[in-house]
């Protein structure tokens, strides 16, 4: 099933943003980029990601030159945006066209976050879904030109109002009727759990029932991955994360970033949203067929509580209830009483309809 048919249908989808890590992974294994970043997409194939996410922009055209920083500068200690950006830039169409070759070999959806009009223009023959930063919620004439590409669009919420939120959507809906994906996100990095305000999710649910509902997580992954659980319970079906092959690695997004080893993160949370779905069931109040055996067995039916003779008439006090369910329900008590016995019943029978007259 494609990225977008998972999405349609429901499905939960974990996204990898692998973003610009790739970079820091090369230096440390002495590797090219795009060996680096083809090794990342092939650990997140392997962990069962559904797809990886890169950013496709040039310093020059995302950041002014005296942009300030708005991480934490203990972990990233790079205090301007454009320089930033400057160091992890170089990838162009080239790059990407080969990525995403890659990524339809080995069986993974490929895209990239557009920052520019150029960017978004050249993607939209590698990927079949547009992703908008939060960053750019309130850049009206660019989501308006990424909607205009006709494709199914996942757009993040971070640091953005009510308002805001509606004005974007309104604005893709304006040129485009496909799939919405909106992304509950907190632009805070990396993101305390007690700002996470997960309850967003439901309140995003309440009000766009139109659109799917999604989670950018920015988060430190937790042991139990109860963050991105709790997300997937609340509503949120697209789950995005920042990935990495290590953790330790200073700068960027490696630090609250999940990881693909098979002891942690990624296929651990994949396993976890499986378990998650197994327990869910489905919808519908119902007897499960696997509780038939006990329904029968367990349950109760009408039992003679002394001998009871051929032509007697049934009162209440010959009666008694015990286990197991294969005769007559004391629910059905009333269609008892009253009743003629058409032969003789000794104390402790469970009564059928075939014993009485009538």
């Amino acid at each position: 099933m494609s990225l977008v048919s998972k999405i349609e249908a429901g499905k939960f989808v974990l996204i990898a943003e692998i973003g610009v890590n790739y970079y820091d992974i090369a230096v440390k294994e002495n590797i090219s980029n795009i060996d680096a970043a083809k090794k990342m997409v092939r650990e997140a194939k392997n962990a069962g990601v559904d797809a990886v996410k890169f950013q496709t922009y040039k310093a020059e055209t995302i950041a002014a030159k005296e942009s300030p920083s708005y991480w934490d500068t203990t972990e990233e200690t790079e205090t301007s945006q454009y320089a930033l950006f400057k160091k992890f830039d170089s990838f162009g169409y080239n790059e990407y066209l080969e990525l995403s070759n890659y990524c339809k070999e080995i069986g993974i959806d490929f895209m990239s976050t557009a920052f520019d009009n150029e960017s978004a223009d050249y993607l939209d023959e590698l990927m079949d879904i547009y992703k908008i930063s939060s960053s750019d919620l309130t850049n009206i004439p660019f989501i308006e030109y990424q909607a205009r590409k006709n494709k199914p669009i996942i757009i993040s919420t971070g640091a953005s109002n009510e308002y805001e939120i509606d004005n974007a959507l309104q604005a893709i809906c304006r040129y485009n009727s496909k799939t919405i994906v909106l992304m509950h996100c907190v632009l805070e990095y990396p993101t305390p759990y007690k700002h996470a305000d997960l309850n967003q999710i439901v309140s995003l649910r309440e009000k766009y029932r139109d659109v799917v509902i999604g989670y950018s997580d920015h988060t430190k992954p937790d042991f139990s991955y109860d963050v991105v659980k709790t997300a997937y319970n609340l509503g949120a079906t697209v789950i995005e994360k920042h990935f990495t092959l290590d953790k330790s690695l200073k700068g960027n997004d490696h630090y609250h970033a999940m990881d693909a080893t098979d002891a942690t993160d990624a296929k651990r949370m994949v396993e976890g949203i499986s378990f998650i779905d197994n327990i869910r069931g489905e919808y519908g109040i119902r007897c499960l067929d696997s509780e038939q055996t006990a329904r029968l067995n367990a349950r109760r039916s009408l039992v003679a509580a002394c001998d009871i003779m051929k032509g007697q008439t049934i009162t209440v006090g010959m009666l008694t209830h015990k286990r197991p369910g294969t005769g007559i329900s004391p629910a059905d008590i009333k269609y008892v009483i009253g009743k003629r016995c058409n032969r003789n019943i000794k104390e402790d029978t469970i009564l059928q309809y075939t014993f009485l007259d009538g």
